[in-house]
């Protein structure tokens, strides 16, 4: 099944932890068929922490949807994070973005990712790799929504110290 996946960090090496959760993705039998740019973006929610490095990812995965969600929380907890604060600092967040076509609405899954198409830190990637693919339930290319988009915070190219 193709997925789009988000990852973000904001706390520690943050480019490094992207690379690791990708290391980690890829020895799970994740096949990684296309990767965004790396982006620095401003915090959404609590303003007052680090800013966050992030990454959009179309993957290959012979999982189910819940099954693939599980091996990424397995990622994340295996690389340090724990909830704390809800949107808080973390070292990994890795988010479903899309499951092909799927409309998923349950406790513990939503897709499409219900605020995907309110968070300029993952339509910009998102259009970068997947421009025409299109939301299932708003019906419009990621490149319509990201350009349609409302949320002002900051997504700029990272470009390494």
């Amino acid at each position: 099944m193709k997925y789009h996946i988000s990852l973000g960090s904001n706390v520690g090496e943050r480019e490094i932890n992207l690379v690791q959760a990708i290391i980690l993705l890829k020895k799970n039998g994740v096949n990684i068929v296309k990767k965004s740019s790396i982006y620095e973006t401003s915090p959404v929610g609590d303003t007052e922490q680090p800013w966050f490095l992030n990454q959009v990812l179309e993957v290959q995965a012979e999982l189910e949807p819940r099954t693939f969600l599980r091996l990424a929380k397995g990622i994340e907890k295996k690389m340090g994070r724990t909830c704390t604060i809800h949107k808080g600092p973390r070292c990994i967040d890795i988010d479903i973005l899309l499951a092909e076509n799927k409309i998923i609405q349950s406790e513990d899954l939503s897709l499409p990712h219900p605020e995907m198409a309110n968070r300029n830190f993952v339509l910009v990637p998102l259009e970068e790799i997947a421009g025409d693919a299109i939301h299932p339930i708003r019906k419009e290319k990621i490149g319509v929504l990201w350009r349609k988009s409302k949320d002002r915070s900051i997504v700029r190219p990272y470009v390494p110290a």
